[in-house]
């Protein structure tokens, strides 16, 4: 069984920025009929995850999905509890996926090898993807107390602007998918970032095929935060 530590980032250049980031064009990108859902859960989740951890040098903006909304004392042990669980959950039924812990959430990484990807230029959940998908949405049908961001991205082929639409594509696409599998809308935001943020190399085939992917951050709801502090209490 493998044993989850929290990760603790310093963000504090991403206060500083987050005022002069709030208008950007990525902020933008936010699914508005959505986006409360994770912001109820955690605050500055979602200017989190558009600012991420990723400022200047590329890389796993996730990350920042659960930055900011850390909940402290026993109800936070209570939350992370729950958390490990989840996560574990999440690695048992989908090997080929990372997740990684970070302070009071999840961030899962799908790209070809862990069964949901994306051909160039397109957007259709396949046949693979459904198959890793269904197990996800199971996993969140046990765990109904969270809230999920869903982050969608490109490899580099292809117009900046055209990207930023294929990535809102991918990431509505999966929402869409998991929602049809009877998770409450309410429960996701989504978002997405074009060729902005790549995770490894776009020269290379093997590369592209990587960055053409989902991000998914998952975070406590706030039902879940309410009955750990209760719990703490009595």
């Amino acid at each position: 069984m493998k044993t989850y530590i929290k990760k603790t980032t310093i963000v504090l250049f991403s206060i500083m920025m987050a005022i002069s980031f709030t208008n950007c064009k990525s902020v933008q990108n936010a699914n508005n009929k959505q986006k409360g859902g994770v912001i109820g859960a955690t605050g500055g989740a979602l200017l989190g995850a558009i600012i991420g951890n990723n400022v200047g040098k590329g890389g796993n903006g996730e990350l920042g999905a659960v930055i900011g909304g850390v909940i402290g004392g026993g109800a936070g042990v209570l939350i992370g509890n729950k958390m490990d669980k989840q996560a574990q959950k999440i690695e048992e039924e989908i090997p080929g996926a990372q997740v990684e812990r970070v302070d009071d959430g999840i961030v899962v990484t799908f790209d070809e090898t862990s069964g949901v990807y994306f051909d160039t230029a397109k957007f259709n959940v396949n046949g693979a993807s459904q198959e890793t998908l269904n197990k996800l949405a199971a996993v969140f049908q046990e765990y109904p107390d969270t809230n999920i961001l869903v982050v969608g991205h490109t490899d580099s082929v292809g117009g900046e602007e055209s990207n930023m639409t294929l990535s809102k594509n991918r990431a509505n696409a999966v929402t869409n998918y998991l929602t049809g599998k009877g998770l409450n809308s309410s429960r996701f935001t989504t978002n997405w970032f074009g060729e902005s943020q790549p995770m490894h190399d776009n020269a290379t085939a093997e590369g592209r095929a990587k960055n053409r992917r989902v991000n998914v951050a998952i975070v406590p709801n706030e039902k879940m935060i309410e009955e750990a502090k209760q719990d703490t209490q009595n």
